[in-house]
């Protein structure tokens, strides 16, 4: 009898559509080829081969990077805005600040002196 492993988790499995891909790969790949072919193919006679494969390759990057790139469950563009926010539009030190009880409680005066309500305490114990 044939037997096939199946995942604990069933929410990290995607659907595949064609070719074994999902559709966010397919749709980043043929957009990918959409931008990158064309460009190969107009720019190869004036720039030559390898500098025009070198072209493509530089502008089909990005789209792949897109499809392929997951981290935690989170595609790239969702990775990149948080590292973008966290990086550079919110602030990097955020001070913790409360409120200073100890400082009101010294700045307080005392009704008796601690002092001598240790001594009276210690001569109430002798005399007992």
């Amino acid at each position: 009898m044939a037997y096939v492993p199946v995942p604990k988790d069933l929410s990290k499995i995607k659907t595949k559509l064609a070719f074994n891909l999902t559709k966010r790969q397919l749709v980043c790949f043929s957009s990918a080829a959409a931008v990158g072919l064309p460009a190969y193919l107009f720019s190869r006679g004036s720039i030559g081969n390898s500098a025009a494969m070198f072209l493509m390759i530089g502008l089909m990057l990005p789209f792949f990077f897109l499809a392929m790139y997951e981290r935690d469950g989170l595609p790239l563009e969702k990775v990149l805005k948080n590292i973008i926010r966290t990086r550079f539009l919110y602030p990097r030190v955020r001070p913790y600040k409360t409120e200073n009880f100890y400082a009101l409680l010294s700045a307080r005066k005392e009704a008796q002196p601690i002092a001598k309500q240790q001594k009276g305490w210690k001569a109430r114990r002798q005399k007992a």
